[in-house]
């Protein structure tokens, strides 16, 4: 899936438009325009895949920015990993057939983890789960409802229905621009075999070495890129050179 430590881009979509939250909260973000001009953008830095989420989707349950997604599927010509309101395996089917690389999928595959296993069977590793953490729990519903499921073992369950590899946000440190803190990755890494892709609080280029270091085989940027704090370029050259 990565064979090399990857840095992608997030494009996170609210009402059509690119935005970023604070903690998962609605009502905290910042808004950054067109996600087509946003992923052409990425694109034209040197990303090779990016990070589709429809946060509306996640919030309300089924997929909003449609259109939005499929405005920039129709631009790009890099992998995609999308997620945010995929909720059966039919729909995870489609937009794979559409010419998404990867699913993300969260409260679906936390409320029935044999969706994991059935999409896997017809298109494999091809799904994401995504397990994301606040206060050491997997919690759903675009953040708002916690589960008590410890990620590192929902991780290795999951990985045994066939998940491609297993996106972590950390929650508590999402959109704050304050850092990562890199032992909740290592005990995910620690759990599975596959890729774990780690998500919250890149702030520095050293936030990304530092995550690189613990194992993780790619990390989503959102903020830091959007407001300069580093560029993607950057990035990757001291991604390479950590290597």
């Amino acid at each position: 899936m990565f064979p090399a430590f990857t840095v992608i881009p997030a494009v996170d979509m609210q009402e059509g438009q690119v935005v970023q939250l604070v903690g998962g909260e609605r009502g905290t973000e910042t808004t950054y325009g067109d996600p087509v001009e946003a992923a052409q953008r990425w694109i034209e830095a040197g990303a090779e895949t990016l990070h589709l989420v429809d946060l509306d989707g996640a919030f309300e349950g089924e997929r909003v920015n449609a259109d939005a997604i499929d405005a920039v599927l129709d631009a790009v010509d890099v992998d995609v990993q999308l997620g945010g309101g995929i909720r059966t395996a039919d729909d995870a089917i489609d937009l794979l057939e559409r010419g998404v690389d990867r699913v993300i999928l969260g409260t679906a595959a936390v409320e029935n983890p044999d969706i994991v296993a059935e999409i896997s069977e017809e298109h494999p590793e091809s799904v994401l789960v995504s397990l994301d953490a606040k206060d050491g729990e997997v919690v759903v519903s675009g953040w708002t409802e916690g589960t008590g499921i410890d990620p590192a073992e929902a991780a290795s369950r999951y990985e045994d229905l066939g998940a491609g590899g297993i996106l972590f946000t950390d929650v508590d440190v999402e959109g704050q621009l304050e850092g990562v803190r890199t032992e909740p990755v290592e005990r995910l890494v620690d759990a599975v075999d596959i890729p774990v892709i780690a998500s919250g609080g890149v702030a520095t280029i050293d936030d990304v070495q530092a995550l690189q270091e613990a194992g993780a085989a790619a990390v989503v940027v959102g903020s830091a890129l959007y407001e300069g704090s580093f560029t993607l370029e950057a990035a990757m050259a001291a991604v390479e050179s950590n290597e």
